[in-house]
């Protein structure tokens, strides 16, 4: 399922525009990120929880020439589910 594809289903179980259903996703979608940002985790309750994850900085190798690179560190999110999802699913 795709962003538009969710809107849809958010627009058809709401029985509301699709216009309505996107602002309604897009504004679930942002509060999530903007969690994520400055507490580092959002749990949402029957569902899962996202977490900001850092990588620290590592040696690596480049494919095409086997040379040794430093891969900097990043920071990423990653998502647990609750149990609830995983025994719906």
């Amino acid at each position: 399922m795709n962003k538009g594809e969710l809107v849809e289903a958010v627009a058809s179980e709401l029985g509301e525009s699709k216009a309505a259903a996107t602002r309604a996703v897009d504004a679930v979608l942002n509060c999530i990120t903007k969690g994520v940002k400055s507490d580092e985790s959002v749990t949402i309750v029957g569902f899962g929880t996202f977490q900001k994850k850092t990588r620290k900085a590592r040696t690596g190798r480049n494919p095409a020439t086997g040379e040794q690179i430093q891969i900097k560190e990043s920071t990423s999110v990653g998502f647990k589910p609750s149990q609830a999802l995983k025994d719906a699913i």
